[in-house]
């Protein structure tokens, strides 16, 4: 697909910078609704990660491990959503969310980036159990992209019409020489842009750099990349740097 096609497939606030799981602070932890209500209060576009349940619920969380945002172990793929609901919260007091939940406050006023997390080989049920949520929910396409680490997860969802991006570490660039050319766009870690070969790709599709958090890593790769993924910035900043 060229690249000028992916450009028209997405809602254009895509490229005034992605806030990375939510526009999280100290007082509003990531991938919470306080954080998601946040970028949209700043009319910013948001990334976030989705996790299967037990009961085929999907639950929004970075990690599979609620330690780190709820202050309590747990793996979200050994419980049922019921389970998390009564018995977690996060640390500036909200629910752990499920995506409708996320789905119900964004509305569709900002665009969305959903990240498959895949646990345990659960690639398969994780992409149909999306793909379902998706054809029930979603009125414009344009207003999401689909990321994941792990391309199996993505292959599914090839012909729903969504725009897909492999997610590639500088620790899993295999990934990409691998299976780079099944995915329609690429979300690359910041330190890939020093290749060569990285740097050449933002002519042929649409590449975004993760996790931008100064304006000297913007400006590093800002010749090499469409939109970035940031936290602990500016949003005006970010907007404007992207804008030149």
């Amino acid at each position: 697909m060229k690249k000028e096609e992916i450009i028209s497939r997405l809602n254009p606030k895509f490229f005034k910078g992605i806030c990375h799981r939510g526009y999280w602070n100290e007082e509003f932890t990531e991938n919470g609704l306080k954080a998601f209500e946040n970028a949209l209060n700043h009319d910013m576009p948001l990334e976030l990660d989705i996790h299967l349940t037990t009961d085929g619920e999907l639950v929004v969380c970075h990690d599979e491990n609620l330690i780190r945002t709820t202050g309590k172990e747990g793996i979200i793929e050994h419980m049922s959503s019921k389970e998390i609901r009564e018995n977690y919260r996060l640390k500036d007091g909200g629910v752990v969310p499920t995506l409708k939940e996320v789905f119900d406050l964004i509305n569709e006023k900002v665009p969305m980036v959903i990240e498959l997390k895949v646990f345990e080989k659960n690639y398969k049920p994780l992409a149909a159990k999306l793909k379902e949520f998706l054809s029930s929910n979603v009125k414009d396409k344009k207003n999401f992209m689909l990321i994941s680490f792990d391309p199996r997860s993505l292959w599914p969802l090839k012909k729903e019409g969504y725009v897909r991006s492999l997610l590639v570490a500088k620790s899993h660039e295999y990934v990409y020489n691998l299976f780079g050319r099944t995915i329609e766009t690429y979300d690359l870690e910041k330190v890939l842009f020093e290749e060569k070969r990285i740097q050449k790709l933002v002519k042929k599709t649409l590449v975004n750099a993760w996790t931008i958090e100064g304006e000297d890593q913007i400006d590093k790769i800002l010749p090499y990349v469409d939109t970035v993924t940031f936290q602990h910035m500016d949003n005006e900043l970010v907007t404007q740097k992207l804008k030149k």
